[in-house]
C-alpha cells in the first residue's frame, strides 16, 4: 500500500519549489528596491539631512532585534515542534522551508499595503521589512503546528502562499483602518495563526487518524529537542515583542514588560502542572508550550503603561489558562491540533486582545503624560481627536477581525486542501519521517523494531493517568 494518498495526481514538490521561486525573481525584479537607509545613496541623505553618523542609520537600532526574531523563525519554532518521536526532519525541515517560501512573499504582499511608492510603484524594503516579513511568517508556523504530520510539503506551501495573502490583509485593516496597536503581534500574529491553523486542521479532520497511533507519542531525546525551542523563543521573546516598537521608552518598556511576564508564566505552569498528576510529577508538554503564554499574551500591551507587578499578574494568569488548556480542552476539542496551538496561540492571543483593550481604555494623561499618549498610541494626524475609551473600542474590534479573518480564511484554504492532488500522506502513515525523507540506513533498518512508546506527550490523544 502506498504511503502516500492520491498517487495518480499530485502536484510535486520540486516542480513547485522551482516554479514559485521563478516567479519570486520576476516580482522582485519588478517592484523591491532597496530603501534611502539601504542604498548607496545614503551618503546623500546624510549630507541633505544633516546626519553626522552612520550610527543613524536604521540597521543599528533594528538589526539585534531582528538577529532575535530571526533566530526564533528557524529554530525556536522549528525545534519546538520535534516532540514526536519519527518526525523531527519534517517539523525542522518543513518549518525552515515554509519560512524561507513565505518571507519573500510577506515582503511583496505588505509592502504592496503598506510602502508601495504610488509615484515610482516600487516597494522599498529595509531591516524593519524584514522583521514585519518574519512576523508574518510567525503566523503561518503557529497555523503549521496545528497540522503537523498530517500534510505534504506542497499542501504547507499552499496554506502558506494563502495565509501571508490574509494575514497581510488583517494586518492592514487592524493595523491601519482601525489603527490598533499590536507590537507583539497577540492579535495580528498569535491570534490569526491559531485560528487559521485550528479551521484547517478541523477541515482537513482524519476519522482514521488512530491508524498512525504508534508515532503520535514522543521519546526522551525528542522532548529534549523540543526543549531546546522553547528555550530559544522563551530567551528572545522580549526582542520578538519589541523589535518594531519606537525607539526609546517604547521599546524600553516593551523589553522589561514580556521579560517578567515570562518569568511569572513559569512559576504557575510549574504549579499547576504538578498539582494535575496524582504523582506531582511534571508533564512536559506543559513546560514546552505553557511557560511561552504570557509572551503570547503581552504582545499588544507590551509597550503600554501596564505596569511591572500589571506584567507579573498576566504571565500568572496565563500559566494557569493555558496549562489547563492543555489538561482539559484538548482531549474535548475534536480538531486534531498536533501542537496543541490553541492553548499556546489562539486562546493566549485572544487573552492578549482583551488586555490590550483593557489597558488602552483605561490609560490616562496622568500615568503616561500627554505626549505619551499621544507617542504611544501615535495619536496624529487623522487619529489626533481619538480618545483612549475609542482606541480601547478598536483595540477590542482588531481582535474580533483577527479571529474572523483566521476562521473564515481556514475554512477556504482548507477546502483547498482537501482537493485529491496534493499527495498527503495515509493515515496510517502521518507522523512519519519516512514518507517524505530520505533517512539514515540504521533508522530504516531498525523501524520495525522499535518498541511500543508510551504515548504521553501528545496534544491530541488525552494521557492515561498511571495510579
Amino acid at each position: 500500500m502506498s504511503s502516500i494518498k492520491n498517487t495518480n495526481i499530485r502536484l510535486t514538490l520540486p516542480v513547485v519549489c522551482f516554479v514559485w521561486q521563478i516567479a519570486m525573481i520576476i516580482l522582485f525584479g519588478v517592484f523591491i528596491r532597496y530603501d534611502e537607509e539601504s542604498d548607496t545613496h545614503w551618503v546623500e541623505t546624510k549630507a541633505h539631512d544633516n546626519i553626522t553618523s552612520d550610527i543613524e542609520n536604521d540597521f543599528y537600532f533594528r538589526y539585534p532585534s531582528f538577529q532575535d526574531v530571526h533566530v526564533m523563525i528557524f529554530v525556536g519554532f522549528g525545534f519546538l515542534m520535534t516532540f514526536l518521536k519519527r518526525y523531527s526532519f519534517g517539523a525542522v525541515g518543513f518549518n525552515f522551508l515554509i519560512a524561507s517560501f513565505g518571507l519573500q512573499w510577506a515582503l511583496l504582499m505588505q509592502g504592496w499595503f503598506h510602502s508601495l511608492d504610488p509615484q515610482t510603484g516600487k516597494i522599498f524594503i529595509g531591516v524593519e521589512s524584514l522583521i514585519n516579513a518574519d512576523f508574518c511568517v510567525a503566523g503561518c508556523l503557529i497555523a503549521y503546528g496545528a497540522v503537523l504530520g498530517k500534510v505534504s510539503p506542497v499542501q504547507l506551501l499552499v496554506m502558506t502562499l494563502f495565509g501571508v495573502t490574509l494575514f497581510a490583509v488583517e494586518e492592514y485593516i487592524i493595523l491601519n483602518l482601525l489603527h490598533a496597536r499590536d507590537a507583539g503581534g497577540s492579535m495580528v500574529i498569535h491570534t490569526f495563526g491559531g485560528y487559521y491553523g485550528l479551521t484547517i486542521s478541523w477541515v482537513l479532520y482524519r476519522p482514521n487518524l488512530h491508524q498512525s497511533k504508534r508515532m503520535q507519542g514522543s521519546v526522551y531525546h525528542s522532548d529534549i529537542f523540543a526543549m531546546i525551542g522553547t528555550l530559544f523563543l522563551w530567551m528572545f521573546w522580549p526582542s520578538f515583542n519589541s523589535a518594531i516598537t519606537d525607539h526609546g521608552d517604547g521599546q524600553h518598556r516593551a523589553v522589561i514588560n514580556t521579560y517578567l511576564c515570562l518569568a511569572s508564566t513559569v512559576l504557575t505552569t510549574v504549579a499547576i502542572s504538578s498539582f494535575s498528576q496524582k504523582t506531582g510529577k511534571l508533564d512536559m508538554v506543559h513546560i514546552q508550550n505553557s511557560t511561552l503564554a504570557g509572551g503570547v499574551a503581552l504582545g499588544t500591551a507590551a509597550e503600554f503603561m501596564i505596569s511591572p507587578y500589571g506584567a507579573l499578574i498576566v504571565g500568572f494568569l496565563c500559566g494557569i489558562i493555558s496549562t489547563m488548556g492543555y489538561i482539559f480542552i484538548s482531549k474535548t476539542l475534536k480538531i486534531q491540533d498536533t501542537c496543541g496551538i490553541h492553548n499556546l496561540h489562539a486562546m493566549p492571543g485572544v487573552i492578549g486582545g482583551i488586555v490590550g483593550a483593557i489597558t488602552a481604555a483605561a490609560a490616562s494623561e496622568s500615568v503616561y503624560g500627554k505626549q505619551g499618549l499621544i507617542n504611544t498610541f501615535d495619536f496624529t494626524g487623522d487619529f489626533k481627536d481619538r480618545t483612549v475609551l475609542t482606541q480601547g473600542g478598536y483595540q477590542a474590534a482588531g481582535m474580533c477581525v483577527s479571529i474572523v479573518f483566521g476562521v473564515a480564511g481556514g475554512a477556504i484554504v482548507g477546502s483547498i486542501l482537501k482537493l485529491p492532488i496534493w499527495g498527503d500522506p495515509a493515515d496510517e502513515n502521518c507522523f512519519d519521517d519516512e514518507v517524505y525523507w530520505e533517512l539514515p540506513d540504521e533508522e530504516e533498518e531498525h523501524q520495525e523494531s522499535i518498541p511500543p512508546i508510551l504515548e504521553y506527550n501528545n496534544h491530541m490523544i488525552h494521557k492515561r493517568q498511571d495510579l
